[in-house]
């Protein structure tokens, strides 16, 4: 999703709007130094092995009713999409309470987060900034956008559409408030593709 070097993987990273996801403990068992953040870690280990048992089959239905905005090459299908976010999730639940006693998965939510300036060489964001154009509006993207070059060298937001798969009109203000305040701002592609139209992040330095 992200396009992630080698070198990137050297960097303190940031994941921010995580959710019950692997990718801390995969990178931690590798040696990659990750903290991870969202609102949902206030919640113990058994509530959130409940959230997803409760959710998995309503989620799973709304990708069915909506199969046509996705490319089926990575998972051959909708149930073979579940079985590996299933998978993933009791990966992440299996480190969780390590995790969070490590300090490596922080309760906190965008737009302002518990982290001094520039306490990342890296920012991730997937799945959360964008998707939400509408339901979240402009100034709270900015005010997230602007936190994460706070806390981070680097962000990157993958992917650039809102729900329904089509392109965010957020792109084009958040990118050009950005560059009025010094960033270099890039719409990069990458080589992942779920969402139909969504391989390119935003990269911002």
């Amino acid at each position: 999703m992200f396009a992630l070097s080698p070198s990137d993987l050297q960097l303190s990273i940031v994941g921010c709007g995580d959710g019950p996801a692997s990718f801390n403990a995969e990178a931690t068992r590798r040696g990659i130094t990750v903290t991870s953040c969202d609102p949902i870690y206030q919640w113990s280990t058994s509530q959130l092995r409940d959230r997803i048992a409760d959710t998995y089959a309503q989620i799973i239905e709304q990708t069915r009713q909506n199969e046509h905005e996705f490319l089926w090459d990575t998972f051959g299908s909708v149930e073979e999409l579940g079985r590996a976010r299933m998978t993933a999730m009791q990966e992440f639940l299996d480190d969780y309470d390590r995790g969070k006693a490590e300090g490596r998965y922080v309760e906190a939510a965008l737009p302002r987060l518990p982290f001094a300036d520039q306490s990342f060489g890296l920012a991730l964001c997937s799945h959360f900034l964008f998707l939400y154009t509408d339901q979240l509006g402009e100034d709270f993207h900015h005010a997230a956008v602007e936190e994460l070059c706070r806390i981070a060298t680097e962000v990157r937001v993958f992917p650039l559409l809102a729900l329904g798969s089509e392109p965010s009109r957020l792109i084009e203000p958040i990118s050009a408030g950005l560059r009025t305040r010094g960033r270099r701002v890039t719409i990069e592609p990458v080589p992942y593709e779920f969402q139909r139209n969504g391989n390119k992040m935003l990269r911002i330095r």
